[in-house]
């Protein structure tokens, strides 16, 4: 779902092909390029700089459609998404951006092809990410949760209990999953257990490297795809060296073609505990699904439960959680709060289901006295901007400003 925090952009047209892109916050610098010729170079530490995530946008949108007179645009960025907190603000900044520029550049798109354009555009700084945040940017619907599927994109609305109360709490340790090879280096490994087991099967496994595809080319339901995974992969650890046994291919064929330009130096990898990470996940999304759908008496405790799983196989088997998510999520459970991990993992926010608006409020003043006072990150910082009570929100949105030309100007 979307929550009600936002990015949020004032944009207009301008007549000298430059893009011309300034964040209110003055600790990011402004920047300037032209529009038909910048780059985007990806520095080798410290992750990209703030504007890169949106020319991001603007590159996947150009490369679209293919506009034949881009026209410049002076921008002014704004929102209240804490960065590198798991609320997914890189993502939320990619997606502005491709909106922004098609509209600009008149090119009427669909929500779905806007998701999907903005999915593959953080890849332009070297994220392989799965596109699930830049869906909701897109799809979101207020009130209810979105089921997203893939191939084709689309999403099915989850009404959820009427007392479900979604609260965001940050864990003060920020993530910048572009900056290290921690969120690549699982999706290589998930992408190499799914071939390992494509070619278990005797499948070809150069052409099979997502979960999804493997499962549709075995008509397998998801206890079948866990099961191959016990099966067929029953190593807690593969060393590089056996992988290239098992695949039979030469050094330079794994580096080139199935690892990332920044997981090239890894020597282990962990396919089993990935594998199955994902398909009891995707179960326990299922599960969820009926749950809230069934709208029974015992809905939210059903769906406080799945969550808790999820964030122990997060932190056990996909190994992304950190010290302080596993704190505020122990301190969940002892008031009986169901919570997990949100975003990549590693740092971010925690997001906690809690039973009725009391129980949100008991809660969040719970964790603003155990966790919060005394820990030095959040002196000064107003407390209701690190832990806070959430709904459902709309996706994606543009206003027209009739005077906006002068206003900028």
């Amino acid at each position: 779902m979307a929550v009600e925090q936002t990015i949020l952009l004032a944009v207009a047209s301008s007549e000298d092909n430059l893009i011309h892109v300034k964040n209110v916050d003055n600790k990011y610098k402004p920047f300037k390029c032209n529009i038909n010729t910048f780059n985007i170079d990806v520095g080798q530490s410290g992750g990209p700089e703030w504007y890169k995530y949106f020319l991001c946008g603007i590159k996947g949108m150009l490369e679209h459609a293919k506009p034949s007179d881009a026209k410049g645009m002076m921008v002014a960025l704004s929102g209240n998404i804490p960065p590198a907190s798991g609320l997914s603000s890189s993502s939320a900044i990619v997606s502005a951006s491709v909106l922004c520029s098609a509209y600009l550049n008149c090119i009427p798109l669909e929500k779905q092809t806007l998701a999907m354009i903005s999915a593959d555009c953080e890849r332009y700084i070297g994220t392989q990410g799965g596109g699930m945040d830049q869906a909701i940017a897109f799809l979101a619907k207020q009130g209810c949760a979105q089921f997203i599927e893939w191939n084709p994109l689309r999403a099915t609305s989850v009404i959820l209990p009427k007392n479900a109360i979604f609260v965001i709490a940050n864990s003060l340790t920020q993530a910048n999953k572009a900056a290290t090879s921690d969120f690549n280096e699982r999706v290589v490994e998930c992408r190499l257990a799914c071939r390992l087991l494509a070619k278990m099967v005797k499948k070809n496994w150069r052409d099979i490297w997502r979960f999804a595809d493997l499962q549709v080319a075995l008509n397998y339901s998801l206890e079948e795809m866990e099961m191959l995974t016990k099966n067929y992969l029953p190593q807690l650890v593969y060393s590089r060296q056996e992988l290239l046994e098992i695949f039979e291919i030469e050094l330079d064929d794994f580096v080139e073609n199935l690892l990332t330009v920044n997981t090239r130096n890894v020597q282990i990898f962990k396919l089993r505990q990935r594998a199955l990470h994902v398909f009891q996940e995707s179960l326990r999304v299922n599960t969820f699904i009926e749950v809230a759908r069934q709208q029974s008496d015992e809905a939210i405790k059903l769906m406080q439960q799945l969550m808790r799983q999820s964030h122990e196989s997060l932190k056990v088997l996909y190994e992304c959680s950190h010290p302080n998510l596993d704190q505020l999520v122990e301190l969940s459970d002892s008031v009986g709060v169901g919570a997990r991990l949100t975003g990549a993992g590693w740092g971010g926010c925690i997001v906690a289901l809690c039973d009725g608006i009391e129980e949100s409020i008991q809660y969040i003043n719970m964790l603003k006295r155990l966790y919060y006072t005394n820990r030095s990150q959040a002196t000064g910082r107003n407390l209701n901007e690190l832990v806070f009570a959430t709904s459902p929100q709309r996706g994606a949105e543009i206003y027209l400003l009739n005077a906006a030309r002068n206003l900028i100007g």
